[in-house]
């Protein structure tokens, strides 16, 4: 498209008019508005927590045929009111990725391709890896044959969704396998 000197001055003034015309009271809030409940018009709307950090501001998402069609902040979460960080903006593109894994992947030993399993079966597989590696390597007595009782091949690494409660239970979890080194998502 080829634009004279004459049509890109008329374009400039009326886009210039139009700034000003803008300024003398016309409140385009209530088009937003409208325009934003015609895109999530009988949507289901459910109240969910970021994943992100330890902050776990609510977000609101509008639920349409089973999909995800809107994300925003709630702005009745007293933290942050409504807003949302970086992070918590893109919500809606993560959960409507075409990269985003629904099911546990497997990649057995020397293995170059990944395989899809199910849930059952993965669980299964961790909780008898976790026991064969306790009953492999657990360790009673120290050198000095003090009683340790502990698994130094083990990691538990926390997550900064939980809460006070819940960070108590999964640490006397972890000591009550034996697992001395953890840490925690929030901290690092």
């Amino acid at each position: 498209m080829e634009i004279t000197r004459r049509g890109f001055v008329k374009l400039t003034g009326l886009g210039a008019a139009s700034i000003a015309l803008s300024q003398l009271g016309f409140d385009l809030g209530p088009a937003k508005a409208y325009a934003a409940g015609l895109k999530i018009k009988g949507a289901k709307e459910v109240i969910s927590i970021c994943p992100f950090c330890a902050v776990c501001c609510h977000f609101i998402a509008h639920v349409k045929d089973g999909k995800v069609i809107n994300t925003e902040g709630d702005p009745g979460y007293p933290i942050s009111e409504g807003a949302l960080c970086a992070k918590g903006a893109s919500m809606l593109p993560m959960i409507n990725s075409d990269h985003r894994l629904l099911k546990p992947l497997y990649r057995a030993p020397y293995s170059d391709r990944w395989e899809e399993k199910s849930w059952d079966w993965m669980l299964t597989r961790l909780a008898q890896r976790m026991k064969d590696t306790r009953d492999n390597d657990f360790k009673r007595y120290n050198d000095k044959g003090e009683t340790v009782n502990r698994v130094n091949s083990m990691f538990h690494l926390g997550s900064s969704q939980m809460d006070n409660e819940e960070c108590a239970v999964v640490h006397q979890a972890m000591r009550a396998l034996g697992i001395v080194h953890f840490d925690h998502q929030a901290r690092i």
